[in-house]
């Protein structure tokens, strides 16, 4: 019988020739996208992101308004809890997210909505006992960021708040708009400072909520640095907190001349006047004597972009003449 002839080939022969074929082209490795890879430090968290988050969760209101004001919408797979109605320039776009829950979600609420980054505006957003810990999610492959305001240390300024939005325009991409943000909020605060310049501050006691003690703002978040450049002067400055308990003796004590109620949740403005009126241990109180009430909105009153228009608005209520 007789074989073809290239069956007769030496095997070591059809080994040279295979190896003489054309390499395959290797696909060519995918660019980084402009501003990529990005580092960035975060209440103690170091995290390099490759690329712009896609999916991404906010918890908080100001947290959710700070996406929301750098047209990131789309970036977005859910949103939770509201202290009251996102702005209106903002609706829209809010309502073009899902809500994951009306407070904080679950963890399994939150793992089904698939993120890769959760931002979270106050420590509680990050519970670890409710397994929502910032090393539990990066254990489920999720980046996280704590919005500034409660890291561990320090006392916020509004230079925080513009370094929060610049490192929110890094992280996803969009430095321009970030940049943009920025030059119009140092425009507004800086409009409120030349005009109240030369006026001398009033004292200011926050009154949040509180019954048997007044829960109040103190030295140590944002509000107390929005009182200040309102033309205030925080009675409770000296409170190692960015809220906490004050006695009611030391109201009376530290004698405001203005008190700035928080408005939000289930206790209406007038129900707290009320309580504050109707305390005969305050009578004597100088702001409870001329019933001298400034009113602000608690989203107004935390990191987030409504800070330098809330300045504006304070300094209207604390200085009216001006």
């Amino acid at each position: 019988m007789t074989w073809p002839r290239r069956a007769l080939l030496p095997a070591a022969l059809v080994t040279l020739l295979a190896g003489c074929a054309a390499p395959a082209e290797r696909a060519p490795e995918a660019k980084p996208a402009p501003g990529f890879p990005y580092t960035v430090s975060n209440c103690g968290v170091k995290t390099t992101y490759q690329a712009p988050p896609k999916r991404a969760v906010t918890m908080n209101q100001h947290v959710t308004e700070i996406m929301l004001a750098l047209g990131l919408e789309k970036s977005l797979v859910g949103t939770a809890y509201l202290d009251d109605a996102v702005l209106p320039a903002y609706r829209a776009a809010y309502d073009s997210v899902p809500v994951l829950a009306k407070e904080y979600p679950s963890k399994e609420a939150l793992l089904a909505a698939n993120p890769d980054f959760v931002y979270g505006g106050y420590s509680s957003a990050f519970a670890a006992k409710d397994g929502r810990g910032r090393d539990d999610l990066k254990r489920s492959g999720i980046d996280t960021r704590l919005n500034t305001e409660y890291c561990p240390s320090g006392a916020p300024s509004v230079d925080d708040l513009y370094r929060e939005v610049g490192e929110i325009g890094r992280t996803f991409g969009v430095p321009d708009r970030a940049d943009t943000w920025v030059r119009e909020a140092r425009t507004t605060v800086a409009a409120t400072e030349k005009r109240l310049k030369g006026t001398a501050p009033v004292s200011v006691f926050v009154y949040d909520s509180g019954d048997k003690t007044a829960f109040t703002a103190g030295g140590k978040g944002i509000g107390n640095d929005l009182i200040t450049r309102a033309g205030g002067r925080n009675v409770f400055a000296d409170l190692d907190k960015a809220f906490g308990d004050a006695t009611w003796e030391q109201v009376v004590a530290r004698k405001p001349e203005v008190v700035v109620i928080y408005d939000y949740g289930s206790t209406t403005v007038e129900q707290k006047k009320k309580r504050l009126l109707d305390d005969p241990a305050l009578k004597d109180v100088p702001a409870i004597k001329n019933r001298r009430f400034a009113v602000m909105p608690l989203s107004d009153t935390v990191l987030g972009v409504r800070v330098p228009a809330a300045v504006d608005k304070l300094a209207a209520q604390l200085h009216p003449a001006r």
